[in-house]
């Protein structure tokens, strides 16, 4: 069997700008004209957008980070959700009044925010015709969008792939055969509560991270035999302190957040590694008979505490949002990861994709040999 690497991109909202930065680091070492070094692109969240804009470029590897690290790069709260007092307010108003009607049939999703913006930005910017493209000329074997469907309570994965890649089920997850849209971005990338539910065919869909057990197997179930993930944990300030009072709102929601969206993949990689480990045990002769592969691994994870970096730039929230903050006990120095997976502000995304590409930089020499990178392929 060849070796096809798949890229994994974690779910984390804006944090999702440092993966843009580990591409950035990676693509310097392929030639201009180079595809894509990976066959398989799987996204939860945020990190599916990501995902989908590169399968999109997948022919030409440098115009798709390029293109990636502009939209990153001057991006603003307002082109993801209405951010402006009427926006902010207003919607919450319509939610208010929609609680206080009797009940009867829900017409519209409840969010703490209206992510129209988003849906309109997405149109613009992403081309779901050039995937059946990529696809059709071998520059990239499949694609897949990581989705939780309340009607069943699955992790429901939908992707676009070669026509011998099957749709798949296993315990509390699924793949389904699929043309991307939109509707499926949006669905991924559904924060439960913060931004709306997605209607998909007669289901309801949010984001991919809600009823992740294993965001490891979508990749694997497309071919991929080798993985490269970013994980979008980051290493917190306080997790190493022992506090002397009883944890605020804002602590909690953003713990739970945290939790969401990092601790399935950490728990999928360490089951990952003991699958390795057993079969290196098991003599060669036997391993055909036992329906586990080995999968190679590597990780690349942010160095900094990204809740920090986030609270530099508290001040470049619009007055809306901060007061939404605020009421919610949330200020620049609140012990909160919540304002670093809502700060879709161009200066933080910057800050996160600088972190990336320094990050990548210092196990550089692990990700070439991973991707057997090497001298010919620079000078080619």
């Amino acid at each position: 069997m060849s070796d096809k690497t798949a890229l994994v991109f974690g779910g984390g909202g804006a944090r999702a700008a440092y993966q843009v930065g580990v591409l950035k680091a990676i693509v310097q070492f392929y030639p201009r004209s180079h595809g894509i070094p990976f066959k398989v692109l799987s996204g939860t969240s945020a990190g599916g957008i990501n995902a989908t804009a590169l399968a999109t470029y997948a022919s030409c590897f440098h115009l798709g980070v390029r293109k990636l690290e502009w939209v990153w790069s001057n991006l603003s709260i307002d082109q993801v959700y209405s951010a402006s007092i009427a926006g902010v307010f207003g919607h919450l108003g319509k939610m208010a009044f929609k609680g206080m009607k009797s009940k009867g049939p829900n017409l519209q999703p409840a969010s703490l925010f209206n992510n129209e913006p988003l849906r309109n930005l997405l149109d613009q910017l992403v081309d779901f015709e050039r995937i059946d493209r990529n696809i059709n000329r071998h520059s990239l074997d499949a694609i897949s969008l990581d989705t939780s469907c309340f009607d069943s309570c699955f992790c429901e994965t939908f992707f676009q792939a070669k026509s011998n890649i099957q749709d798949w089920q296993r315990s509390r997850r699924c793949g389904r055969r699929t043309r991307l849209t939109t509707d499926h971005l949006l669905a991924s990338a559904a924060i439960p509560l913060i931004f709306p539910t997605v209607k998909i065919g007669q289901s309801y869909y949010a984001d991919g991270s809600l009823h992740q057990f294993a965001p490891l197997s979508s990749p694997i179930h497309l071919g991929a035999n080798r993985i490269i993930a970013i994980n979008l944990e980051s290493p917190h300030k306080n997790e190493q302190q022992s506090n002397t009072h009883y944890p605020q709102v804002e602590t909690i929601a953003g713990h739970l957040l945290d939790t969401i969206f990092s601790d399935t993949i950490n728990s999928d990689l360490e089951r990952l590694l003991r699958i390795n480990k057993t079969m290196a045990n098991i003599p060669k002769a036997y391993r055909r008979a036992i329906p586990l592969n080995h999968i190679d691994a590597l990780v690349i994870k942010p160095s900094e505490d990204l809740s920090e970096i986030a609270a530099k730039y508290f001040h470049t929230i619009p007055i809306a949002f901060k007061i939404l903050m605020k009421l919610m006990g949330i200020t620049g120095q609140s012990d909160s990861s919540i304002v670093s997976y809502l700060l879709f502000d161009k200066d933080y995304c910057k800050a996160l994709i600088r972190l990336g590409y320094e990050d990548t930089l210092c196990q550089i020499d692990d990700v070439k040999h991973f991707l057997n990178i090497n001298d010919r392929l620079l000078s080619n």
